[in-house]
């Protein structure tokens, strides 16, 4: 493990099934292993061995719309090793239903040769899978 290196991060859910679909079908077309399903609770490694955990929000703070603008996290952005699968995993989101913020698109305002595909999660957690 490299020093600073992120080990895990946690992301807590409304509705921890709703959830578990969505990152199932889109974790692995990123690399990702499932790690650990419990009953309130599942994880996925990367091949970084970077760990997501997913838990369930309590009961009264169940229903809340994640707010990107918030202090806190902003959203998460997936590497692709190239446009063509910043492209595939488009077109998966599209057939999955997934809202759809930003279609593959240049964004030079970022990085010189950045392509990236923005989109929601079930609790409107903003994602990005991204080649640079």
């Amino acid at each position: 493990m490299r020093v600073g290196s992120l080990n895990h991060v946690v992301l807590t859910v409304n509705d921890l099934q709703k959830s578990r679909e969505f990152y199932e079908r889109l974790l692995p077309a990123l690399g990702y292993r499932l790690l650990f399903s419990a009953e309130d609770s599942f994880g996925f490694v990367g091949a970084d061995q970077l760990k997501l955990l997913f838990q369930l929000a309590h009961t009264g703070q169940r229903a809340e719309q994640f707010d990107r603008y918030r202090v806190g996290l902003h959203h998460l952005a997936f590497n692709a090793p190239d446009r063509a699968f910043v492209d595939a995993v488009h077109q998966k989101l599209v057939t999955w239903g997934a809202t759809i913020l930003d279609a593959p698109a240049e964004y030079p305002k970022y990085e010189v040769n950045y392509y990236a595909v923005f989109f929601l999660d079930p609790d409107g957690m903003k994602l990005e899978v991204v080649h640079v």
